[in-house]
């Protein structure tokens, strides 16, 4: 029983016995030719290294992508409406819809059963402020209490305000993080005060930093989500003057936290066939559904990993050719030494396994050289360019298993015509 069981344990340190002498000459035949081989590897250095940073630019994009839309709430709804201060622009809608108000918010949230919070928004950014900004002035979000956590905010000195500060239109006001340190630097601010064009605001509170982009991300318009002064909504509009009061709608979004186990999509088609019937299908409004965003998002995740490592992989695959090429050139460069080995006992399958050795050890080292390449370039690009990269252990597998794979395949072809080399004449070969 012994002897059965130590069996498979033989045949594989017979196994290791074969290969060995294999890895010992392919490296000194690589190390005797330093240059070729170094030239050789270059393919395969810089498609891995392609694979490599490609992927991480897209996955650091991505990341940032997936983090901003999960931020909104992927159980939430948001309609935004679609204003114009163009005064022909405004009047040729106006004439078929009144804009986004307060009654289509009264409206959703008796028809659509599955909301569990909702608040409108009015949005408005000051001519001045005292203390004066040292950037852009603070957007002005007028907001229900409820905002704090259909929004996900967390509040990270003081307090949000209250719904009998929303019920008495109090003057108070909580501060984004951009906003904080553009109005007080590194002063504390609770407890100071804001005057908004005319009107002063007690400063509450203070809201943790949140994820910005600059540009519109999933048909969502770029905005500096933390140089933002939130008031209560019957604050922004029985306070604050808006300069546009002509050519806005009565609210600019509402926001709908919507229950768990909703249809998220339902909900939202019963949102848009309420608004379209009351706005008279003008198209003054949109619908962003975060969850359908991410979901879209990860689909074109998908696809566009594969178009990314299809694209990288024709350096690989340049590199594969390089690797038959160069075992082709040694194959005549050293045919008499596979007579010689061939006359003295070796084996069809001896020399097909000593070549492939020399081109997986090839492939092996140029695709460790190019994982190396590649998390350089990552960081080049994000340091010179600005853009997040993300070295993923995914990639690199990825990138590595391919290499090694390329240098397998293109390696075998050269083996077998070693292999099936007439020994007679491989001895004789000048």
């Amino acid at each position: 029983m012994a002897s059965v069981a130590s069996t498979p344990s033989l045949r594989a340190l017979r196994g290791y016995q074969q290969w060995l002498p294999d890895l010992q000459l392919g490296w000194q035949n690589l190390l005797l030719h330093r240059l070729r081989s170094l030239l050789t590897m270059l393919g395969m250095i810089f498609g891995v290294a392609a694979v490599v940073s490609m992927l991480s630019i897209g996955a650091g994009a991505r990341q940032k992508v997936m983090a901003l839309i999960e931020q909104m709430g992927v159980h939430n709804l948001i309609v935004e409406a679609k204003e114009t201060t163009e005064w022909q622009a405004h009047q040729k809608v106006r004439k078929i819809s009144q804009g986004l108000t307060f009654q289509d918010y009264r409206v959703i949230r008796d028809d659509v059963g599955d909301i569990v919070a909702g608040t409108p928004r009015k949005r408005m950014t000051p001519s001045k402020t005292i203390p004066k900004s040292q950037l852009d002035p603070p957007t002005i979000y007028g907001v229900d209490p409820v905002y704090l956590n259909i929004a996900g905010l967390h509040v990270l000195q003081g307090r949000f305000f209250s719904d009998d500060e929303q019920t008495h239109a109090a003057p108070v006001c909580v501060l984004g993080a951009a906003a904080r340190s553009s109005l007080f630097g590194s002063a504390d601010s609770v407890g100071q005060y804001v005057k908004a064009n005319e009107t002063w605001f007690r400063v509450i509170g203070v809201v943790s930093p949140q994820l910005s982009s600059q540009t519109e991300v999933a048909g969502v318009p770029s905005q500096d989500v933390n140089n933002i002064m939130y008031v209560p909504l019957n604050s922004a509009i029985l306070r604050l003057e808006d300069n546009y009061s002509d050519v806005r709608d009565e609210i600019d979004g509402i926001y709908l936290n919507i229950r768990e186990s909703a249809d998220m999509s339902s909900v939202a088609q019963v949102v848009r066939a309420i608004l379209d019937s009351s706005h008279h299908s003008a198209g003054d409004f949109s619908v962003i559904v975060p969850a359908e965003l991410l979901a879209e998002q990860r689909r074109t995740e998908r696809l566009f990993n594969a178009v990314m490592v299809a694209i990288a992989s024709i350096s690989l695959l340049v590199g594969g050719i390089g690797i038959m090429n160069i075992m082709l050139a040694s194959i005549l460069e050293r045919t008499r030494e596979i007579g010689v080995r061939r006359a003295v006992g070796a084996r069809q399958r001896d020399i097909i396994r000593q070549f492939v050795v020399e081109a997986v050890l090839i492939s092996f080292m140029g695709g460790s050289f190019g994982i190396v390449f590649g998390f350089i370039m990552s960081r080049l690009i994000a340091l010179l360019a600005g853009w997040s990269t993300i070295v993923t252990a995914s990639s690199i597998l990825l990138a590595f298993l391919v290499s090694i794979t390329v240098g397998l395949v293109f390696g075998i072809y050269p083996a077998v015509k070693a292999a099936r080399l007439d020994p007679v004449e491989a001895i004789r070969y000048e």
